[in-house]
């Protein structure tokens, strides 16, 4: 027996003291619960799921055994916000190491150079704006995808369903297209800060809308793409929901990490160094310890290096990240940082590469939260 007592605590900001007097136990005893350590009584469990004010079904369930023979041998899948298929690449290589076939039935970007890219690599181009596309047109699916942007809003209560709630903005175009086509399970992905904008009011009704509007079991995970073999420090924030209970495991095992060494190409063209001037002003300010390293100035104008890179930023000023203090990431570097192979076609210009990388998923951080996620909702 799994249960969701601790997440569905601090998702309502009860404490264990809380709750525990509200179910007549000892924090003691709420703390083995929360830790699958003992199962509660009827009664108890009954008493919590009150306090909690969440179904006892949802709160306490059978975890299903993940049996590898059980998985489905195909999945038909689609791409929102699509941007250059991050999440094409990283479910293909989850569906690969699961033995799935993986088949996209619809992909949506509004940005017409991301399209380009993704049509150029994928042999199909994504249909523009999705706040104009009606639901009941897209075909039946099983999973979505999306790594959608996060737009400002506030909300004055819960009470009046996710229409009220996140109209206006692009998670509402997730919410309406999930509710009408009632996929099996969803993967989103977002900006680390999401949680803690609006002093945490719109992560709260995102969460509240999956599960508690559209009826889904969700967990989520601030990962690091650096933590998933990639030289890069870049933290995301990965939602997964599925129809049926399960407990997400976010501990990974990594076979490659890649080094710098890895990602640089030898002989960059020159287009890509920065100026003299700037190259003589950053060694003047910062000696390096390591090398090869990236070195990286921030707001305030100081200097610092690693021997990775800090996150992609797609609105970054153009010497923001330098090799060594000399020279910019070049588009491929770029790509390699956020896990797209070398196959990866480049069709726009380096400015719009750069702006493609920078608003990417790290394909291989995604591709193992999918593969674990995958045998918990099918």
């Amino acid at each position: 027996m799994a249960n969701m007592v601790r997440e569905y605590r601090k998702e309502r900001k009860i404490t264990q003291e809380q709750l525990a007097s509200f179910a007549g136990i000892s924090r003691k005893y709420l703390s083995m619960i929360e830790q699958n350590k003992t199962t509660p009584s009827t009664k108890v469990a009954a008493r919590l799921a009150e306090g909690l004010s969440v179904n006892m079904e949802r709160l306490f369930f059978k975890e299903p055994s993940v049996e590898r023979q059980a998985l489905p041998s195909s999945i038909k899948f689609i791409d929102l916000f699509c941007g250059i298929g991050g999440f094409r690449y990283a479910s293909k290589q989850a569906f690969e190491r699961l033995g799935i076939k993986g088949q996209c039935l619809f992909s949506s970007d509004i940005d017409k150079f991301a399209a380009e890219s993704y049509g150029a690599n994928f042999g199909e181009k994504p249909v523009g704006d999705i706040t104009k596309v009606d639901e009941k047109d897209i075909p039946d699916f099983d999973l979505l995808f999306a790594g959608f942007p996060c737009q400002a809003f506030s909300i004055c209560g819960l009470q009046r369903g996710f229409a009220d709630n996140t109209k206006g903005t692009l998670f509402f175009d997730i919410a309406r297209i999930i509710k009408a086509k009632q996929p099996n399970a969803f993967v989103l992905e977002n900006v680390k800060n999401l949680v803690s904008h609006d002093g945490g009011k719109t992560f709260k009704t995102i969460i509240h809308v999956l599960k508690e509007e559209l009826g889904y079991c969700v967990d989520y995970k601030i990962l690091n793409a650096f933590d998933f073999g990639l030289p890069q420090k870049r933290e995301r924030i990965m939602i997964v929901g599925a129809k049926r209970p399960f407990v997400m495991d976010w501990k990974f095992e990594i076979e490659k990490v890649k080094t710098l060494k890895d990602i640089l190409e030898v002989n960059a063209d020159k287009k890509h160094y920065a100026s003299q001037e700037i190259v003589k002003k950053r060694k003047k300010m910062h000696t390096a310890q390591t090398t090869p390293a990236i070195w990286h100035e921030n707001k305030s104008g100081n200097i610092s290096s690693y021997p990775y890179s800090c996150a992609l930023r797609a609105g970054a000023s153009y010497n923001y990240l330098l090799v060594d203090g000399e020279r910019r990431l070049t588009p491929r570097e770029m790509l390699r940082l956020q896990g797209f192979p070398d196959e990866f076609k480049i069709v726009v210009s380096d400015a719009q590469t750069r702006k493609q990388a920078g608003n990417a998923i790290p394909v291989s951080m995604v591709a193992k939260v999918i593969e674990k996620f995958i045998p918990l909702a099918f």
